[in-house]
């Protein structure tokens, strides 16, 4: 189980779990004041600016490892109204959705690997930057007719040496935010070698992909 650190402020604790981020730095590029890496002390302040504030920030950070509680009476996040991947440049894919993550449902964001070289699977940790690898962030779209209905419960399964299942209506997302496909049951490439991607093609049966399932 993931550790995670509490910061507790006035109105607010603020969460970090610990190996879920990715450091995208959104949060200390955004607020500076509550979010201050490599600083004495705490590097989370809740109370060094309004948790409203605070709060903004946390619910765009987009691996999940940011969260809060709410300690005023204030309304904790809800999930998006759309679920919605988003296929990141060289990068993982990055959802946002009511998520059941292999059984994970503490949060309503994550960034999950596709390049098949994280030692975190099915989360990110990076190594796309340092294994070098590439992948269009802007994939041709397909033709797909609006969900009836867009939002609820993001089943995602970690196969067994293959792809993601996700189960539950989806809206895949370039970088950009154009609109790729949609549906209620999508495949996607985690081992890095699909030719369709970020769609599962079944190459990670001929590279010899192997990573646990859920």
């Amino acid at each position: 189980m993931a550790n995670v650190e509490e910061y507790r402020g006035a109105r607010i604790v603020i969460r970090n779990t610990d190996g879920r981020c990715i450091h995208s730095r959104y949060c200390v590029l955004n607020n500076p004041s509550v979010f201050v890496p490599n600083a004495p002390g705490a590097w989370i302040q809740p109370d060094a600016a309004a948790a409203e504030t605070a709060i903004a920030v946390i619910e765009k950070c987009p691996s999940g490892a940011l969260s809060y509680v709410p300690l005023d009476g204030t309304a904790p996040e809800q999930p998006p109204g759309v679920n919605t991947v988003r296929v990141w440049e060289n990068g993982p894919l990055a959802f946002h959705a009511e998520l059941d993550v292999a059984g994970d449902k503490s949060s309503f964001r994550a960034t999950l690997c596709r390049c098949g070289k994280s030692f975190n699977k099915p989360y990110c940790d990076g190594m796309h930057g340092k294994s070098g690898f590439q992948a269009t962030g802007e994939p041709a779209g397909q033709e797909s007719e609006p969900l009836a209905v867009r939002g609820g419960v993001l089943k995602v399964t970690p196969t067994e040496n293959g792809p993601l299942q996700v189960d539950g209506p989806l809206e895949v997302c370039a970088a950009s935010g154009r609109t790729i496909a949609r549906g209620t049951e999508t495949w996607l490439c985690r081992c890095g070698h699909s030719q369709e991607k970020p769609f599962c093609d079944g190459s990670h049966k001929a590279a010899g992909f192997t990573a646990p399932g859920a």
